[in-house]
């Protein structure tokens, strides 16, 4: 097959950017279309593709990436955003749509949710409702698209997998919905990769949807179930009751897991509902390999040996939180924005640069925030309550970072290797906040490094300002705690041969 020119949307996020890899593996020229073109800076495959700015909402921005395209991806939607995404994502499909025919793009693919069959639109959850529909926009448009329909995604970091296997580790007694009793027809993610990348050399009058699924049909208990035994866990005792709604449901995931509530909410009412495959059509045109499509199993033993190993190449928080902030941080220390409260810290630290940079790239998730844990603890489980991700989110690899990264309840916004990491809040704060911490060389008559730290808060109206001045009384034991405790796990460090 020759090599196509391809256009990726959602790059940022779980799917997307490992799509982007198995294009460019396969002999294909890759363009992406993102918001934020620095969150892809640092990925592997970064210097293989090339990335536009832009948004699928812009027309213009849309237009400019389309050009030259053969096939156009389409890897973004609003699940987990708030009220009025149906009109976004109807309205974002349309223009993309109308850009790929005035381009003159060969197909479009579509990555979208499974429907069950017999089942009336207006009877869907309002996210499963919008992702068929933005099928059928595709479909009905001039350019020949291609639209997969998956139900539960299985691979390592996808949110479908953390919250099965977090809701199955943590509880070895489950009183659980009724919907654990629905059947789903679940799909590894290698699967849904190659079902993508296969796509893009269909023949100009293949235009339709295909369900795509693995071999095993089971009911999330029963996934549950597997789950306990593929990961060696005693087996789970689970109870069936009938009043948790796919909304109380949501609470209860998100007070397990990691995956947030309004996350957790869609997830849960996807599971409402039978999601069978009614045909594999898709083998015609995309032809399975010995062994594929992927079972159960091997498909929860695979995202496993991922984790044990460090080598999630994605996660499903890769992708923006809906309503997180992105505003930059102001560069001006006089910045006419309005008020910017900081916090400062400095430390001489007797130990390299090196391992003090060892230390701070290696911040949160499993090693923590070396500071006052129950504090910081007790945020996130606030964070959680008024619907914000919290602290579980953790770390995709424990070692490096990447600017996008999400890691616990902040963002990776910038780093310079050896030198600084940059922070931004994504917890549910009145104002922007940014923690910045650098690992600088000594002055030139000195030994050792220097560690700088500095939190930053940009409110938005007086409770903004009020939140400021009620929490700044803990900062010496919260961020001087830290501080000094960085400066402390460096000098162990240097002292470790």
């Amino acid at each position: 097959m020759t090599g196509k020119n391809c256009l990726v949307t959602g790059a940022t996020g779980y799917i997307g950017g490992r799509l982007v890899p198995e294009l460019l593996d396969a002999g294909h020229r890759v363009r992406c279309l993102a918001r934020s073109p620095e969150k892809l800076r640092d990925h592997p495959w970064a210097g293989r593709a090339e990335v536009v700015r832009g948004d699928v909402t812009d027309p213009r921005s849309v237009a400019a990436a389309m050009a030259g395209i053969d096939v156009a991806y389409y890897l973004v939607h609003a699940l987990g955003a708030g009220p009025g995404f149906e009109e976004r994502d109807r309205d974002a499909a349309r223009t993309f749509a109308e850009q790929a025919r005035a381009a003159g793009v060969r197909r479009i693919v579509y990555l979208g949710g499974l429907t069950p069959a017999a089942v009336p639109g207006r009877a869907l959850s309002p996210h499963l409702r919008s992702r068929a529909e933005v099928g059928e926009i595709f479909l009905a448009g001039a350019v020949p698209a291609t639209v997969l329909r998956a139900a539960v995604v299985i691979g390592s970091g996808s949110a479908s997998f953390e919250m099965l296997r977090y809701l199955t580790e943590r509880l070895p007694v489950m009183v659980t919905p009724s919907w654990v009793g629905t059947r789903c027809q679940p799909i590894a993610v290698r699967d849904v990769l190659r079902y993508l990348v296969g796509s893009a050399g269909m023949a100009p009058e293949v235009d339709r949807a295909f369900d795509i699924g693995g071999p095993d049909v089971v009911t999330y208990e029963q996934m549950m179930r597997r789950y306990a035994a593929v990961a060696g866990l005693p087996p789970r005792l689970i109870l069936r009751v009938p009043m948790l709604t796919p909304r109380l449901s949501s609470h209860w995931i998100g007070l397990v897991t990691p995956v947030p509530r309004a996350l957790a909410r869609p997830l849960a009412e996807s599971l409402r509902h039978e999601v069978v495959c009614a045909e594999h059509d898709i083998a015609a045109h995309v032809p399975d390999p010995p062994g594929a499509p992927i079972g159960l199993d091997e498909a929860l033993a695979l995202a496993l040996q991922r984790i044990r190993e460090a080598k999630v190449t994605t996660r499903w928080s890769s992708a923006s939180v809906p309503g997180a902030p992105s505003d930059p941080l102001p560069t001006d220390p006089d910045w006419a924005g309005g008020s910017l409260y900081t916090d400062r810290r400095e430390l001489a630290v007797d130990a390299p640069p090196e391992a003090l940079w060892r230390v701070v790239e290696g911040i949160g998730g499993e090693n923590g925030w070396y500071s006052f844990p129950l504090a910081w603890a007790v945020r996130g489980w606030l964070d959680r309550l008024v619907g914000g991700v919290g602290i579980r989110r953790g770390r995709r690899d424990a070692d490096r970072l990447r600017v996008g990264d999400s890691l616990d309840f902040w963002r990776v916004e910038e780093i310079v290797p050896g030198r600084l990491l940059r922070l931004r809040a994504e917890m549910r704060l009145p104002g922007l906040a940014w923690l910045e911490l650098h690992a600088d060389p000594p002055s030139p008559a000195g030994a050792g490094s220097r560690y700088r730290q500095r939190a930053l808060f940009h409110p938005h109206g007086l409770l903004g300002h009020l939140y400021w001045w009620s929490v700044s009384p803990f900062h010496a034991v919260v961020f001087g705690g830290m501080a000094r405790n960085i400066a402390r796990a460096a000098e162990r460090h240097a002292d470790t041969p």
